[in-house]
């Protein structure tokens, strides 16, 4: 899957591991390199799941997307993105917006009529990118937490 002459959109793959772990703490979610392998290899595993990185012309990884697949028995499945980050000095330059589009079209080949995505109320210049790609808020809600860990 190809972009502007510029970026690329590509399937991730092991060897972005190392950028795509520097993105996520840019992202605000720091993780070690090994922990961001694990579970890229239980994204990769997963048939209901896929990560997309955008290459620039070097190469380098200069964003990244998640989308899964997500079932409730009270509602139809929609597809979930994950985690979407670009690269700050790469923001506002259609990255995220090649990334979104390779998420949305990944939906629709797994049947999905939906995309949904979660983002924290502090971040109001992603509110407004995910409304220009056409995206509404739908409801305003808490997210409960439990360690299952032992003390």
């Amino acid at each position: 899957m190809s972009g502007s002459s510029t970026m690329t959109i590509r399937e991730m793959t092991a060897a972005d591991m190392e950028r795509v772990a520097a993105l996520a703490g840019e992202l605000g979610y720091p993780s070690t390199l090994g922990q961001v392998a694990a579970r890229y290899r239980t994204v990769r595993d997963h048939p209901d799941a896929r990560a997309y990185v955008a290459s620039d012309a070097s190469g380098r990884v200069q964003g990244w997307v998640h989308v899964y697949g997500r079932h409730h028995l009270e509602s139809d499945g929609a597809a979930e993105i994950g985690g979407l980050v670009v690269a700050s000095e790469c923001r506002g330059k259609g990255v995220g917006r090649a990334l979104m589009g390779a998420a949305e079209s990944w939906a629709r080949e797994h049947g999905y009529e939906r995309v949904r995505l979660g983002s924290s109320i502090l971040r109001i210049e992603a509110h407004d990118f995910y409304k220009r790609l056409g995206y509404s808020v739908v409801k305003t809600q808490h997210r409960f937490q439990k360690s299952l860990r032992e003390p």
